[in-house]
This record gives C-alpha cells, structure tokens and sequence, in this order.
C-alpha cells in the first residue's frame, strides 16, 4: 500500500493495520524461539557392521543382536573375568557391544595429522573426525564450502579410555607433546571445528548417558538464537581399556547375561557398548530454501535435572514427567500426538517400572485405549553405547520414520511384572511393523537418562519433502571423481562402479550433478563422459582393470592454475557437449578452476546419496609396556654385539643372519656424520629432497605426496610439528634453526632455497629467522 492510500484510512484503520503489522513481527519472534530443526544428513558407526546408516537401518529391520565377546586387543578379557560378581577387580560379563572395525587404524593424512600425532591421538576423535566427513557427505554440504562460516560442533563424549592406555603402556616416559590435545574430551569438538575451519560454537558435553542429547538440545538452541547456521552433532563411545567395566561391575549394572532384555523380567543391568552417530542439522527455513533432502524435523527439546533424588544416580518419575511435558509444550506438541518413544532402557528392574509409568502419565494423557504409545529401544540391538547412546536413539528413530516401519525390541520373553501393562496406554512391538501415520506426519520422542542425573528429552516429527525436480536432459555427462591418494581414488572409482550398477534407475543428471557439485576435489583426479549410467559403470570398470578408456582423463593435478575454465553459453542449439566435456575432464584433472554450477545454471537436478570417500587406514597405536621393554632388550641386543641372545636366534635363516650382521655394523660403526662431509657443497635440491623426506616421515606419507610448492599448513604441520623438523634440520645442516622458518618460508621451494643461501654464507654461523 501507498503512502497516499495509508493516510486516506481512517485513523481506526490505520491503528489496526499497525497492529497487524506488530502481531505479525511478534509471531515471527515466537516463530524463531520455536522453529522446528531440520536433520540434513547422518553419518554412523555402530556395533553389527553398521557402518552407515542404510546398514544400521538393515540391522534394526532384521532384529539383528550385535552383542559380540569384547576382542582380546581391548584388554585381556580372560585375565578380567569372573563369573562371581563379588570378586574385586573382575568382570563378571564378556560381552559387549564392539565394533566390527579394527581402532588402532586411521588415515592421518587425509586430516592433515602427522604418523607421530595419530599414535597419540585418542580413537575417540579418530572416529569423530570420519563419522563427521561422511554426515557432510550424506547431507551433500561440501565441506570446503564451510570454511570460515557460522558453523557449529556439539558432541557427546565421556570417556578417556586410551589416555589410560597411554600411561600403562610405560608410564609418564611415554606421554609425549601430542597426549594432551590427543587425549582432552574438549579437543574432540575443537579438533573438528579446526579441521574444518568452522567458526561457529564448539562444545565437548559430558554428561555422561545423555551426553549427545543435551549437545542436540544446546545446538538448536545456538541454531534458533542465530549463533551458528549449520551444527555438527553427535556422540562416540568406545571400549578401550577394563578400569570402567571394573567399577560397573561392582555396582552390577552390568548383565552378566550379555543382553539388553528392556522392559523383561529377567532384566538386571545392561551390555555396554560402543560407536559414533552424527547428524547435521540446519533451520527448517534454511535447508528449505537451499533445497536440501530433509531426513526428519525436531520439534521441540528439553533438559533438566533430577533434583534431590533417593540416590545419586536413581532416576526421578516426576523429574522424567516434567522433562517430556516442557519438551512437547516447547515443541507445541499434544502428548496424544506422538505414536512411538525410544526410551532409555537401560535394564535395570528399578529404572525400567518409572520410566513406564511416566510416559503414561504424561503421553496417556487423552490417548485411546486402541492406540497405545509404542515404545521401544535400540540397546537390545547394539547395547548401551552411554555418551552415543542418544544419538544412536535418535537416528533409529529418522530411519524409522523414512521407511514408514518399526523395527523389533529384542529380549522380551515375560513382561517386566512390575509394571501394570493391563492398565497402561502402552505397548512394545517385538515384530516389524508399519508405522500408520493415519491423516498426519510421525511424531515420537526419544529419552536419555544419565547416571549423573542429567535427563534430556527430544519430539522429533516425520517432513516430507518436495516432488524432485523436473530433470536435466542431456546427451553427455561428466562425472569427476578425486582423492587425496591414488589408492583412495582407484577404490572410490570402484565403489562408484557398483553403485551405478546397483542403482542403474537412478538418473544420470543427477548422480553427475550431486558428485561435481558437492564433493570437494582434491590433488589425485579422474573424470569420464558417457550417456548412461551403464556406460559410466563400465568405463570405471575397464579403468579399474587397467584398460585403456575413450573419455576418461586422469591426472595428479597441480597447485598452480589461479584461472577458472570459462563454460560456454549451454543454451546454445548448436553446442557440442563431446568437446565442451571432454575439455572439462581434461582440465578438471589438470588442477584448473571449473565453475560446476555454470553446468547446471536451472538447478534442475536432484541431489542423491553418494559413496562415501574411502579411507586408507594404517595402524597407530600405543603399544603396550611389554612389547616396548622386548624391543628395547632386542635394540640393546644388537648394539652390543649379543646377536646369540635375541629370542629365536637359532631360527635365523642365513639370509636373516646377514641381515643382522648388516645392522650390526651400522650400529657400531655409524657411517660418517654430516658434520665430517662437505656441508657446503649441499646443493638447493640436495635441501629440498631432505625435507621432503623428512617431512612425508614426520606425517607419514609417501615422499610423493609432497608437493614442494604447497603451503607447509596445507600438510597439516603445527608449531609442534615445526619444532620436530627444525630439530632435524640443525643436526643435518649443523646451522642454528627457528621453528619461525616454516612461516616466514611457506613452501619447501622457497625455504629450502633460503637454507642454501644462509649454508654457503657460513658453515658455522647460528642464524634467528
């Protein structure tokens, strides 16, 4: 309206547009206190194989008990055990909820993390660091689009297993600079900000059992107060070391039975175990707008305290019941609503009756004796993951809502007699079933109750997301696949084969659009035209068996290309999609530019669930004071010439013999130092191959990996790495070294060309840089 047809109203008129208008802005306010949160993306390890979330949700629709004998490299679980649960220091259980993944590997240099920080780094944040990288890949952000913005990290972490490990393997001599960011709870979400160069909050949240359900609960908060605009949330719980085990077992919580029988009679502890689930989420109006697939919505949350209880670690009934009814009037939710609950259930004969019977009393409320609140829980499948064990939770619930099922609650033979189940609006499906959803969207609540007495509640509802765009028709397609190392890009190659294979339907528009578009792109490249997705299929297949391909071009692409490739006008009749492509794929591989969303100007394509990116994991690990003190014995051995004496000596082969022989001579007789040589007659490339060899040894990759003109942070090398190589460098050159050299000299190139200037000058001068 016009200012002239404003004041032409009536002053009453007037008044009551500008009421509308304030009632307008006041609802917008109360909207943004409220407003649901959109999950994006979900990434996960759980117990069972479950490594990602479409094998979790087969888990869960299959009634799969994941429960396994906790593996001998966690701790010696022979010398632990003892079946009577009064016996001090033992374990009265072998079993547990393990993952099926080995924890003593992990890809350090695809985080940019050297081999001697990766030893000391805690598994914890190993795990966090991938589980996340998938999440991002399954929510289609890329993750190179999120640096420097208003992102935030919240996750569940309460344990400290491998900082134990650490100090038995030899005590304090075996702690070294990288044990204390390795091993604090608080680094698990600083590591990840860092890593990412997020800038948003980045919280660590122990609260022990609801540790990932508050850290959801914080980060809709800081979501909805505009503190952050995309949050990282999650939880990881892993089994490492006997010590808390040891304490369970003398509370008993633990089943000696090795099963989570939730809501049974037979019920009396539970099985611990152990995984990482995170989540992405975004404001609804956000993820919306950026056409994102919305996975679920969370309604509403709430966190409180069980105040002076009977006991520390008792639960409360009224506390759980004032929980649930703050996080529905938050979520603006009837409690009749809500159709299913995954509850804590953690198996103990007096949390199990409470729980019951205060989600009768709060979601009973109104409900119709023939639509019983469903209730179930997800540790009779994978155990009790404690810090996890929320998020873990809350992802089997979105699953479940996705496919429109509930999966079974395992272990219930005889009912828990304790609780009125004739009586109480309840029920607990121990088959598949469909979840009816009747006229409107799924609604359920998921609970976590800590033993610290912190208590969090979640409603969480069904979205349903917009028709899939139109299509985009084309005759030719380019899919560009990298990697950080040839070996990961030949196996993501692969495992983009047998996707196309497997998902031969799928329109090739958009499997090109989601992989060029939301994938970052790294050093080792490979990108292929085709007009289908069979085609496309068996062009990585005859790549993957070492056959010459037409179309394909693969390369290591360099640093040094600062342009972008112009895209020509698309709209063109008489374009020639062979050549524009093939020019892409021969510069994409080649380390230029490429503008991909000038290939999809209409955004006409729909984004898809993609491989993940495949790790090239490696074993770091403590070892233990045994395996240390036998290596020392074998070194000191050697050094004296005791060859007799090394354990199997008389085993040897003769080729073994002169191997040792070999050592034995470098070991007593040492090869002249660098100081008796020519220092000066070092050339620049002498210097730059010496710290190319000693840097790939410091982060422990191939000498080839080192590209001499990067940037020494791209490798991931911090103050302390700096301190390590400058230590080095003085006993190579026999100059005087600061740490400094690697900021004011950048690359490889230039510092090792600034070495050979200050060596020439001086043999002997010590130098400050």
């Amino acid at each position: 309206m016009s200012s002239e047809q404003a004041n032409s109203l009536s002053p009453i008129k007037r008044a009551l547009m500008a009421l509308e208008k304030m009632q307008a802005q006041l609802d917008a306010v109360e909207y943004a206190k409220k407003e649901p949160i959109a999950i994006v993306g979900m990434g996960c390890r759980f117990p069972g194989g479950a490594d990602n979330p479409e094998a979790f949700w087969q888990l869960l629709r299959d009634g799969v008990d994941a429960i396994i004998d906790i593996p001998g490299e966690r701790w010696d679980t022979a010398a632990y055990y003892d079946p009577n649960p009064d016996t001090p220091g033992k374990i009265y259980t072998r079993k547990g909820g393990c993952l099926s993944d080995r924890l003593d590997s992990f890809d350090p240099q695809f985080f940019g993390i050297s081999a001697t920080e990766a030893k000391s780094l805690d598994p914890q944040q190993r795990l966090l660091l991938e589980v996340a990288w998938e999440a991002l890949e399954n929510a289609n952000q890329s993750p190179e689009k999120l640096f420097n913005s208003l992102t935030g990290v919240f996750l569940g972490i309460c344990s400290n297993d491998y900082n134990n490990m650490i100090w038995q393997s030899g005590g304090a001599t075996q702690v070294d600079a990288f044990c204390a960011t390795g091993n604090a709870l608080s680094v698990a979400a600083g590591r990840l900000s860092y890593f990412l160069g997020l800038k948003g909050p980045s919280l660590a949240v122990d609260t022990a059992c609801s540790s990932s359900l508050v850290a959801l609960h914080l980060a809709c908060q800081h979501l909805r107060n505009q503190e952050c605009h995309l949050a990282l949330v999650g939880g990881v719980h892993l089994l490492l070391s006997p010590e808390t085990s040891v304490a369970f077992a003398r509370t008993k919580m633990l089943d000696a039975d090795g099963y989570c029988k939730t809501f049974d009679a037979d019920a009396n502890g539970y099985v611990r175990g152990e995984g990482c689930g995170v989540i992405v989420l975004k404001r609804l109006s956000d993820a919306v707008a950026d056409k994102d697939k919305i996975l679920a919505v969370i309604r509403g949350s709430a966190v409180n305290h069980n105040g002076r209880s009977s006991s520390l670690i008792a639960p409360n009934g009224p506390s759980q019941q004032a929980l649930i009814r703050q996080a529905l009037e938050n979520a603006s939710v009837e409690p009749a609503a809500v159709s299913y609950i995954e509850v804590q259930g953690t198996s103990t004969s007096l949390g199990q009756p409470i729980e019951v019977e205060a989600l009768a009393a709060v979601y009973g409320k109104n409900r119709p004796l023939d639509n019983p609140l469903l209730i179930g829980s997800v540790k009779t499948n994978i155990g009790h993951l404690e810090a996890a064990s929320g998020i873990a939770s809350l992802m089997k619930i979105v699953l479940a809502m996705q496919h429109g099922e509930i999966p079974p609650h395992l272990h219930l033979h005889q009912p828990n007699p304790y609780i009125d189940w004739e009586k109480l609006p309840v029920k607990v499906p121990t088959q598949n079933i469909p979840w009816d959803k009747g006229d409107r969207q799924r609604l359920a609540g998921v609970s976590a109750f800590s033993f610290s007495g912190t208590n969090a509640h979640i409603v969480l509802e069904e979205y349903t997301n917009a028709e899939n765009p139109q299509g985009l028709s084309r005759p030719l397609h380019i899919l560009a696949l990298s990697a950080k190392t040839q070996e990961s890009l030949v196996q993501l190659t692969a495992a983009y084969e047998n996707y196309l294979v497997g998902n031969s339907e799928l329109n090739l528009a958009d499997i090109c659009f989601t992989a060029n578009t939301r994938r970052s792109h790294f050093p080792y490249r490979l990108a292929v035209t085709a007009a289908s997705t069979l085609e496309l299929a068996g062009k990585l297949g005859a790549f993957r068996d070492g056959k010459p391909v037409e179309g394909l071009s693969q390369a290591k692409a360099t640093t040094n290309f600062p342009e972008e490739l112009q895209i020509p006008n698309l709209n063109s009749e008489s374009i020639n999609w062979q050549s524009i492509l093939e020019n892409v794929a021969q510069s994409y591989v080649k380390g230029v530019t490429i503008d991909w969303a000038a290939l999809y100007p209409d955004d006409l394509c729909d984004r898809l669930q993609l491989p993940n990116y495949p790790w090239q994991r490696q074993r770091y690990w403590v070892e233990s004071g045994k395996q240390i003190n036998a290596d020392l014995s074998i070194i000191d051995s050697i050094k004296q010439g005791n060859i007799q004496q090394l354990p199997a000596a008389e085993n040897l082969s003769a080729d073994e013999w002169e191997l040792l022989s070999q050592l034995l001579t470098k070991l007593t007789d040492p090869s002249p130092s660098i100081q008796q040589l020519q220092r000066q007659s070092l050339t620049v490339t002498d210097i730059q191959n010496w710290l190319v060899s000693q840097i790939a040894k410091e982060m422990g990759v191939k000498p080839d990996d080192i590209e001499i003109q990067a940037p020494f942070d791209s490798y991931g090398l911090d103050s302390m790495l700096a301190i390590s190589i400058a230590n080095a460098g003085q006993k190579y050159l026999g100059i005087q070294l600061s740490p400094l050299m690697l900021v004011h000299y950048p690359t490889i190139a230039v510092l090792s060309q600034h070495l050979a200037t200050e060596l020439a000058a001086s043999e002997t001068e010590a130098f400050e840089i």
